[in-house]
C-alpha cells in the first residue's frame, strides 16, 4: 500500500516538474469549465509583469506550457489560456479546424475567453497594468484580437498567426503595442491579408511592427510540425530562436 502511494506521489510530482511546476487552474465561462495553467516566477520582478499565452488550434499543448515555464524563469507571471474548455479538446486537425473556425467567425466568443484568461492571470498575481498577450497560430490570431478589442494590455505578440479581419468590422484605434512575427513564405496568410492588416494598423494609428523570417512557413516555432516547408507548416530552428529573441526584447521594452 505504501509503495502504491509513493508511486502516485512520484507520478504527480513528475507531471508538474516536467513543466517547471506549472499549476492547473480551474475557472469558468458560464457553465463551461475551463482549465488553464499558471506559472509563478521564482524571483518576481519589481513591477510584477504578466504574460498571457494563447495556444495554437489543437488547444493547450507542450509548446504553450514550455513558453510559460521559460518566461516564468525570467520573472514573468504567466498563464496559458484554455479557449475550448474541458471536454472540448480537438483530437485531430479536422476537429481543430472546425473549433478554431468557430471562434474566428464568432469573434466575440473568442474575445470573451481571452478576457477570462486575462482575468485569471491577474488573480494569480500579475500586475493588471503590466501585461502582454502572446499566441501561436490560432493563438496569434487571438493576440491580435486582444489588440483590436483594446483589452487592457500593454502589448501583443503574434507568432505565425492569422491576421484576417471581417471587413464589415469598424477599425478602432489601437492603444497597445503590436508585434507580428511572420514566416516570409507562410502560404496560409495571403499577401492580400497581410496588406489589409498593415493598412488596418495604419488606420488604427497603432504602434506596430512586423518581422519576417526567411525560409519560414506556418508553425515555424512548433517542433512537432516537421521540417518540410512544402507542407505549408514546418519547424524552422533559426526562425524559432530569432523570434523568441524578438519576444524577449519586446517584453523588456514594453513591460
Amino acid at each position: 500500500m505504501k509503495k502504491n502511494i509513493l508511486a502516485i506521489v512520484v507520478l504527480f510530482s513528475l507531471s508538474f516538474t516536467s513543466f517547471g511546476q506549472l499549476k492547473s487552474v480551474d475557472y469558468k465561462d458560464g457553465e463551461q469549465l475551463l482549465k488553464g495553467w499558471s506559472g509563478k516566477p521564482e524571483k518576481i520582478l519589481k513591477n510584477k509583469p504578466g504574460v498571457l499565452i494563447l495556444p495554437a488550434w489543437m488547444g493547450i499543448d507542450d509548446h504553450a506550457k514550455e513558453s510559460a515555464v521559460e518566461l516564468s524563469k525570467l520573472g514573468y507571471q504567466t498563464f496559458v489560456a484554455d479557449i475550448y474548455g474541458v471536454g472540448n479538446m480537438p483530437t485531430n486537425f479536422s476537429e481543430a479546424g472546425q473549433k478554431a473556425g468557430y471562434y474566428k467567425k464568432n469573434i466575440k466568443d473568442y474575445q470573451k475567453r481571452i478576457q477570462l484568461a486575462l482575468d485569471q492571470l491577474i488573480v494569480q498575481g500579475a500586475n493588471p497594468d503590466e501585461i502582454v498577450v502572446m499566441g501561436y497560430c490560432f493563438g496569434g490570431t487571438g493576440a491580435v484580437e486582444a489588440a483590436r478589442s483594446n483589452m487592457k494590455v500593454k502589448g501583443i505578440v503574434s507568432f505565425h498567426g492569422g491576421l484576417g479581419r471581417d471587413e464589415s468590422r469598424t477599425v478602432e484605434p489601437i492603444a497597445s503595442r503590436v508585434l507580428v512575427l511572420h514566416g516570409a513564405d507562410d502560404p496560409y496568410v495571403s499577401e492580400k491579408e497581410v496588406k489589409a492588416f498593415q493598412d488596418e494598423m495604419r488606420a488604427a494609428k497603432a504602434d506596430w511592427e512586423m518581422v519576417y523570417f526567411a525560409n519560414s512557413v506556418h508553425s515555424f516555432t512548433d517542433k512537432n510540425a516537421g521540417t518540410d516547408n512544402s507542407k505549408g507548416a514546418a519547424y524552422n530552428e533559426k526562425a524559432d530562436k530569432r523570434s523568441w529573441k524578438e519576444l524577449l526584447e519586446f517584453l523588456k521594452e514594453v513591460l
